[in-house]
């Protein structure tokens, strides 16, 4: 190739990444091809498991019971045409930002002043976690609340899940999404907005409030980016705790510690080797199984539903969010955020604007009141729950809607 042709290249190509970020919204509907679900069904009715594990509790992983209730059901009664119809119901649309389609929920509410609210998933979550909100979060009337507690919410996939598109290059990690959250809302016109996440939607969010855009308002968080330095070396390196830490304080440090020791396998995988994990892709039932390890607590839900426990999520919910993942082939091009990420997990960020905070029970761990007050001087919202967890929009809707609702009252003109 000369060096015409090179340069032709080159300026073909900036033609199109320009073309590519022009700002056009197009509007966005899935159909899954059947034969994909045919296949899927195909598989999950065959799986190839292993034995079962040599102990009575789940130290070792996920247990066989669990994943043979789950693959029953996923073979014999789910139905992803349900969801599929419920995403295809919301106005769903793609844009391209800095050369990559994202895929976005945008839900206007009828109100007058309704506040721009972006709410952002995490891993192993989607788009499918916040769908119970957003009705509640649009529409307060028809939910209890008041027109002035409106919102319009939008609500994206991060890039390399759901519908957005997989990044072909490093760099997409928490700081360009944030940037990219705040150009995705501008383009919507929206100069004055607020941000709400849990898991990688709140690493997102808090920080993007560190870069602190003068569009962006305040966040709200459920993931406890606060824990007090001293304390988190001590934990890591088994060393004493500071002195004169409160009985709740002492217990969130004995959940870090047992999460250091014991829960964070998955994480540190997809941190250093995300592109190993091919078998994720080949295998829905090795998909399944690591999606729902995320942590515990959640694992300890998940696996009392399958079981044929009433919990805050049901068996479709669970499955509606793997089947999405199959779907997408998004289980490798999902855990690169782990590798491209350069934040701690739960250090503070010297966030200046101002923060809400919801501590659910069954997080990872439920951050005192003090830490938070202390990671966030602008902290104007902090509530702690006696139930959820993890997935506190997906498992408990209200709670997180009246959280999202008192958080930002104080912040609207």
């Amino acid at each position: 190739m000369n060096t015409s042709d090179t340069e032709t290249r080159a300026a073909e190509g900036l033609a199109t990444r320009q073309a590519a970020d022009d700002g056009a919204i197009r509007p966005f509907t899935f159909h899954a091809p059947q034969e994909e679900l045919d296949e899927l069904r195909r598989r999950v009715s065959a799986p190839r498991l292993p034995e079962r594990e040599t102990v009575k509790d789940p130290s070792q992983g996920v247990q066989l019971a669990t994943v043979q209730n789950l693959a029953r059901y996923w073979a014999t009664d789910y139905d992803w045409r349900k969801v599929e119809a419920k995403i295809n119901a919301l106005p769903n649309f793609v844009t391209q930002i800095d050369g990559l389609d994202i895929h976005f929920i945008h839900a206007r509410s009828k109100h007058e002043n309704a506040m721009p609210l972006i709410v952002t998933h995490g891993w192993p979550g989607s788009i499918i976690e916040q769908m119970k909100i957003i009705d509640p979060l649009i529409n307060p009337t028809a939910h209890g609340g008041k027109a002035s507690d409106a919102f319009h919410v939008v609500i994206p996939s991060l890039p390399g899940y759901g519908f957005s598109g997989k990044p072909a290059n490093p760099g997409w990690g928490p700081d360009r999404i944030a940037k990219a959250w705040v150009a995705l809302m501008k383009r919507l016109g929206y100069s004055r907005f607020a941000a709400s996440g849990g898991d990688w939607g709140a690493m997102v969010s808090d920080v993007m409030a560190a870069q602190a855009p003068p569009e962006l308002v305040g966040v709200h968080l459920t993931w406890p980016f606060m824990v007090p330095p001293e304390i988190d070396k001590a934990v890591q390196s088994g060393g004493p705790l500071p002195a004169g830490l409160s009985a709740e304080e002492r217990l969130a440090c004995e959940r870090l510690g047992s999460l250091y020791q014991h829960g964070l396998g998955y994480a540190q995988e997809m941190s250093t080797r995300p592109q190993t994990m091919y078998a994720i892709a080949d295998s829905p039932v090795g998909l399944a199984a690591w999606m729902i390890d995320h942590d515990d607590r959640s694992y300890a839900l998940i696996s009392r539903v399958f079981a044929g426990g009433s919990e805050g999520l049901t068996r479709d919910d669970i499955l509606d969010n793997i089947t999405l993942y199959w779907l997408t082939n998004t289980a490798v091009s999902s855990a690169r955020i782990y590798w491209e990420n350069k934040s701690a997990f739960f250090a503070a960020k010297h966030v200046m604007i101002p923060v809400a905070f919801s501590a659910f029970p069954d997080e990872v761990i439920q951050a005192p009141r003090n830490w938070a007050e202390k990671a966030y001087p602008k902290l104007v919202y902090y509530k702690k729950h006696d139930k959820g967890g993890h997935y506190a929009a997906w498992e408990q809707p209200e709670l997180y809607t009246e959280d999202v609702r008192a958080a930002f009252r104080s912040l609207r003109q």
